[in-house]
C-alpha cells in the first residue's frame, strides 16, 4: 500500500505542468493577437484557411478509413491474390513520404488518368477531359486518403485479429455467416482496440493536410506562406500558424486521452 506522501508526490508528478506551460504560451500569442495589429493582421489572414484545413483532414480521413477497412480485410482473406494484393498495396505506399505521393498525384497519376479516359472517350465521340479539370484540391485529398490508407489498413487489420478466435468459432458453430460475423461479432470488439490508434491517426493527418499547401492549396500553411512572403513579417505569421496548428491538435489528443480514459473506466 502507498503511504499518502507516496500518494501526494505521485499525483504532484502527474500533474500535466507541459499543459500548464503550452495555455500560458497560448495565452500570450492570443493577447498578442487581440492587440497588435501585424498579429491581428496575420490572424485574419491565416484563419480562412482553417476550413480548407478542415475540410481536407475530414474528407481524406473518411475515405482513408473505408479504403483502409478494404486492404484490412483483403489483406486477412483466404484468397492468395487479394492477401498479396492488398500487401502489396500497403508496403508499398508506407514506404513513399507522404510529400512525394502529393507531387506523384498530382502531376504524375492525374494525367495518367485524364490519358487513360480520354483513349475511351474519344472514339465514342464524347469530350474529353483536360488535367485541370481535376482541382489541386481533391488531387491532395486523393493524395491523403492513399497514403493513409495503408497505415490505417495495419490498424485495421490488428485490431481484427485481436478479436478472440474462441467467440469467431462459437458464431460459425451458431451458423453466423461470413459477413455476419463479421459485423455482429468481429467488428465491433476490434473497434475498441482500433479506436486510439484510429484517433492518433486523425491528430497526424491534421498535421500533415499542411503538406498540401505545396499544390498552391489555400490552407492555413499556404495562406500563411504568402503573407509572410508579402510582408516579410516570418516571425509573427509562423507564431500564428503554429498556434493554430498546436491548439487543433493538443485539443484532439487531450480528446482522446478523455476518451480512452473514460471507456477503461466503464470497462473496469
Amino acid at each position: 500500500m502507498l503511504s499518502k506522501k507516496s500518494k501526494a508526490n505521485a499525483q504532484q508528478q502527474d500533474f500535466p505542468y507541459w499543459l500548464l506551460a503550452a495555455c500560458l504560451i497560448a495565452v500570450f500569442f492570443l493577447f498578442q493577437i487581440a492587440t497588435d495589429d501585424i498579429y491581428s493582421k496575420v490572424m485574419a489572414t491565416v484563419s480562412r484557411g482553417i476550413g480548407i484545413t478542415i475540410f481536407v483532414t475530414l474528407t481524406a480521413f473518411l475515405f482513408a478509413s473505408m479504403l483502409g477497412l478494404l486492404l484490412a480485410v483483403a489483406s486477412l482473406s483466404g484468397s492468395l491474390l487479394l492477401r498479396q494484393t492488398a500487401r502489396f498495396y500497403i508496403e508499398i505506399v508506407r514506404g513513399l513520404p507522404i510529400i512525394v505521393l502529393l507531387l506523384y498525384i498530382a502531376f504524375v497519376g492525374t494525367p495518367l488518368i485524364v490519358m487513360g479516359f480520354n483513349a475511351v472517350l474519344e472514339p465514342l465521340g464524347i469530350d474529353t477531359l483536360r488535367t485541370r479539370d481535376f482541382p489541386l484540391l481533391w488531387r491532395a485529398i486523393t493524395a491523403l486518403t492513399i497514403g493513409y490508407s495503408a497505415f490505417i489498413a495495419e490498424v485495421f487489420r490488428a485490431g481484427i485479429q485481436a478479436v478472440d478466435t474462441g467467440q469467431i468459432e462459437a458464431a460459425k458453430a451458431l451458423g453466423l455467416g461470413r459477413w455476419l460475423r463479421f459485423r455482429l461479432i468481429i467488428f465491433p470488439q476490434a473497434l475498441k482496440t482500433i479506436l486510439p490508434p484510429l484517433g492518433n491517426d486523425f491528430v497526424a493527418m491534421v498535421k500533415d493536410s499542411s503538406l498540401v499547401s505545396v499544390l498552391g492549396v489555400t490552407d492555413i500553411t499556404q495562406l500563411g506562406k504568402v503573407y509572410a512572403a508579402g510582408s516579410f513579417r516570418y516571425l509573427e505569421t509562423y507564431n500564428v500558424v503554429a498556434l493554430i496548428y498546436l491548439m487543433m491538435t493538443i485539443s484532439l489528443s487531450l480528446a482522446l486521452r478523455k476518451f480512452e480514459r473514460t471507456r477503461d473506466t466503464k470497462a473496469g
